[in-house]
C-alpha cells in the first residue's frame, strides 16, 4: 500500500515507483502469456498436420514469416540500448537503419525507439531529424 504524506495523500514519488512494479508485472505476464499462446498455436499447427488439413491459424502464423517480419529464425527481440550504443554521439534515424538486422524495419518502429530513448533520458532533440546521446 502506498506511504501516505502529512494531507493523507501518497507522495507522487511513491505512486511512481507502484505504477513501475505493476507496469514491469503486467508485462511479465504478458510474456508469459504470448508464449503460452505461440505453443499453442504449435500444437494446433502439429495436430492439424497430423490430421492432414491445414488450420487457419496455421497459415496465418506462418504469413507473417512469408513476408519477411515475424521471428523468422533471426534471434528475438531488439536490445534498443545495444543499438543507441552503436550509434555516433549525434545521430539521425538513417543512422539507426544502418544497424545491422534493422534495415527492414518499419519508420515508426524506429521513431518508438528514438522517443522512448528521448523520454528515459538517454537521448536528446537537437533540431528537427537530429538526436544527440545524453
Amino acid at each position: 500500500m502506498a506511504k501516505r504524506v502529512g494531507n493523507g495523500w501518497p507522495s507522487l514519488k511513491t505512486l511512481r515507483r507502484e505504477a513501475g512494479a505493476a507496469l514491469s508485472q503486467l508485462r511479465k505476464e504478458i510474456r508469459a502469456k504470448e508464449i503460452e499462446l505461440a505453443q499453442l498455436k504449435r500444437d494446433e499447427e502439429s495436430l492439424g498436420r497430423l490430421a492432414g488439413r491445414r488450420t487457419a491459424g496455421a497459415a496465418a502464423a506462418r504469413a507473417p514469416r512469408a513476408a519477411g517480419g515475424g521471428r523468422g529464425g533471426r534471434g528475438g527481440r531488439i536490445n534498443w540500448r545495444k543499438v543507441l550504443e552503436q550509434l555516433p554521439k549525434q545521430f539521425k534515424a538513417s543512422n539507426v537503419r544502418q544497424v545491422r538486422g534493422l534495415k527492414d524495419k518499419r519508420p515508426s518502429e524506429i521513431f518508438a525507439a528514438v522517443t522512448r530513448w528521448v523520454e528515459a533520458g538517454l537521448a536528446k532533440r537537437k533540431t528537427r531529424g537530429l538526436y544527440e546521446k545524453a
